[in-house]
């Protein structure tokens, strides 16, 4: 009850008019460009793959080429996005933070609007630059029900959000590691979706971000049979992280020693930027 009572105070919905905001708009136009970096490089890697293997990542060295693609891309999106949106470059991740009480709910729906548009975007490139080859599919190995592939995905969102929480929305460990986080912090994130998609990535695809299965799904096949895995269980497993890792990793008093800190170090500084969404 007391996680819950935690949840209804911290979440916030936010002025209409904060959805035309130039700094909501500037956020967003990162996030999009972000997104649309990662889902370029991560279905690009995919599709290749597929040119050599038949889209079978049950072939071990494609598989490990395709989960670093995943990695190296979605390292280098949140550290382009870091200090102008958060680098969430995930739907997930942003329903993540506003359970969290980081960002409000109007400005999470342009983040989500941002997202997936950047997503059909890059889906979009691809499609036009192969020729109109079809783009990769997300689909669940034989023995695998749409719920346990939600339960994976969910369980591998709960640790990419964590991770999130950690290091790239960390903001006194940002300040305190100085330059050495800008790129630490996206590359722990990275490094933690390509150890997915090695776990679950030949079982259901190791999505873990909604934008990654909706922009191909919207510009290639438009097979939405078992989308909502992919949307059901990032949301839930994000989400939770987001409530745990604020009310018991966290910690009242750690949330507000840590923006002591930043503020002092911001301050005397004002050498980290670390924005508030």
């Amino acid at each position: 009850m007391n996680m819950i009572r935690s949840v209804r105070r911290r979440f916030t919905v936010g002025h209409l008019a904060t959805a035309t905001d130039p700094a909501t708009l500037r956020r967003a136009a990162a996030e999009l460009l972000a997104t649309a970096i990662f889902v370029f490089a991560a279905e690009g890697a995919t599709l290749t793959l597929g040119r050599m293997h038949g889209h079978d990542k049950g072939v071990v060295g494609g598989l490990v080429a395709v989960a670093l693609a995943h990695a190296l891309a979605l390292a280098a999106a949140v550290a382009c996005a870091a200090n102008t949106s958060g680098g969430h470059v995930n739907p997930a991740v942003t329903f993540g933070a506003l359970l969290a009480g980081q960002i409000c709910l109007v400005r999470s729906l342009v983040y989500w609007a941002a997202q997936l548009l950047g997503a059909v975007a890059a889906a979009l490139v691809l499609r036009l630059a192969t020729g109109g080859m079809h783009l990769p599919e997300y689909e669940l190995a034989g023995g695998v029900s749409g719920w346990q592939a939600a339960v994976l995905e969910a369980a591998m969102a709960f640790g990419l959000m964590h991770a999130y929480f950690a290091t790239v929305m960390n903001q006194t460990r940002r300040v305190h590691a100085g330059a050495g986080a800008v790129v630490a912090a996206p590359l722990a994130v990275g490094l933690l979706a390509g150890s997915n998609v090695l776990a679950c990535g030949a079982l259901e695809g190791a999505v873990m971000n909604p934008a990654l299965a909706f922009g191909p799904a919207v510009v290639g096949s438009r097979r939405w049979g078992n989308h909502w895995v992919y949307w059901t269980g990032p949301m839930v497993g994000a989400g939770l992280s987001g409530v745990v890792y604020e009310h018991l990793v966290a910690g009242p008093a750690g949330r507000r020693g840590g923006g002591a800190v930043v503020r002092r170090r911001l301050h005397a500084g004002r050498r980290a930027r670390a924005p508030l969404l």
